[in-house]
């Protein structure tokens, strides 16, 4: 089968964990026999179009009016349109058998790649910005995105979701029909988290001090929680004076959680490693004594997950797709999101029972060795592909999303000319 990705992120160029998916699924879809092309943006330094792992990149610049980030959505449509530009007259004869998109920030290239090439579109929701927002749309910037996402799984032949959690979501926010979701987990490569002895000993060296090491990786977000892991430390100082927590990672959020370090006194319990590459991260995570995942929403929880690869035990929030991947008390201990006391409490019980957190951390490995296999994902996949290609997807009968206040609701028919400026 012959598969065009478009994704707004792909290694060297990775902001989260949507990079390190498509990446790793190409490369699983490209080593069992599928021609596999990613369109996806440049980096300085990175080829334009290159061969990796058996996937062909083609990377593409940012068309002009060339904006700065932070006015997102006008940065969104003019990747868009070098996407679509990209992947209309770069591949020459090769066509595609199926379009997939990545998220929200592809679906202008989607819609008029697979129009052109008249294949069916099959969509990833990695995550929703309603829920990034706990149910609520602040702004028009978050309005905006949440019509797009709506747009794209509508027009999405299969739309896959990376957990339970998120096809509720779809199903809830964007009247998605349960027959067109495909639940498919993200996966992990246990050779890249199989850290020897020494490795970690050296991270151990390099990043722990004396007492327990706590670690958190991911995006710096307000919704990724580490405040409530800030807010456990003076309680874990107490009862464990030489623990430290390393927090590895980048994001707007980074600023405030400085400050608030700094607050609550924190001085050298707490170190701020920011971004670390796949060399460095592995080890890390390896020599921690206890991985902390204290998202307030959390589509899967990849993060748990690598951590369960790498043999750590994991402290994670009862929220989401973490909820999907941990068994309380039985792969890692699950905990109430906010609580600073319960976080303190679950770290403690870590870091003072070694044989708890050994278990947990036997049967987390063995669970990520059977059931998220990069493997088992790509085949899930394909299944995808060929059911979009073959069976008529059913759609939600509205064509519209009109907005009322902060909720959205799907109307059958256009607003009228006088609700026109409340049409999303």
């Amino acid at each position: 089968m012959r598969v065009l990705m478009l994704s707004w992120e792909y290694p060297p160029l990775i902001y989260g964990g949507l990079a390190r998916h498509v990446q790793a699924l190409s490369t699983a879809l490209a080593g069992v026999g599928h021609e596999v092309v990613v369109a996806t943006q440049t980096t300085e330094d990175t080829p334009a179009d290159q061969v990796v792992d058996g996937v062909r990149v083609l990377r593409v610049r940012q068309e002009p009016p060339l904006v700065p980030r932070d006015d997102l959505f006008a940065w969104t449509m003019s990747l868009d349109h070098a996407l679509t530009r990209g992947a209309l007259t770069a591949l020459g004869g090769w066509r595609p058998d199926v379009v997939h998109a990545h998220d929200w920030l592809v679906a202008h290239a989607a819609a008029t790649v697979r129009t052109v090439y008249d294949v069916p579109l099959v969509a990833t929701i990695h995550a929703t910005e309603a829920g990034r927002w706990n149910g609520w749309l602040p702004e028009p910037m978050n309005r905006a995105i949440h019509s797009v996402e709506w747009w794209l799984t509508y027009l999405a032949d299969r739309v896959i979701c990376c957990s339970g959690y998120v096809a509720h979501e779809c199903g809830t926010l964007f009247a998605t029909p349960g027959p067109k979701l495909e639940v498919i987990p993200n996966g992990v490569d246990l050779a890249t988290w199989t850290v020897s002895g020494a490795e970690r000993a050296r991270a151990r060296s390099e990043w722990g001090g004396h007492g327990p090491l706590v670690v958190f990786t991911g995006r710096l977000e307000y919704e990724k929680g580490v405040q409530t892991l800030l807010a456990a430390m003076p309680r874990l100082r107490r009862r464990h004076p030489g623990i430290r927590l390393l927090v590895a990672g980048r994001g707007s959020h980074e600023a405030a959680l400085r400050a608030e370090a700094r607050r609550l006194r924190l001085g050298r319990s707490i170190r701020f490693a920011g971004w670390l590459d796949d060399t460095e991260l592995p080890p890390l995570v390896a020599a921690a004594d206890v991985v902390a995942v204290p998202s307030l929403y959390e589509p899967f929880g990849l993060v748990a997950l690598e951590a369960a690869a790498a043999g750590t035990p994991v402290v994670a929030s009862q929220r989401g797709g973490l909820a999907e991947i941990i068994k309380d008390h039985e792969t890692g201990l699950l905990v109430d999101a906010g609580s600073p006391a319960d976080w303190a409490d679950a770290i403690d019980r870590i870091v003072t029972e070694p044989d708890l957190g050994a278990g947990l951390a036997v049967l987390a490995r063995a669970q990520a060795s059977e059931s998220f296999r990069w493997e088992s994902v790509a085949a899930a996949t394909v299944r995808a592909y060929e059911r979009a290609a073959t069976i008529e997807a059913p759609q939600p009968r509205p064509d519209f999303v009109v907005r009322e206040g902060n909720q959205f609701t799907l109307a059958a028919e256009p607003a009228s000319d006088a609700d026109h400026d409340d049409r999303r």
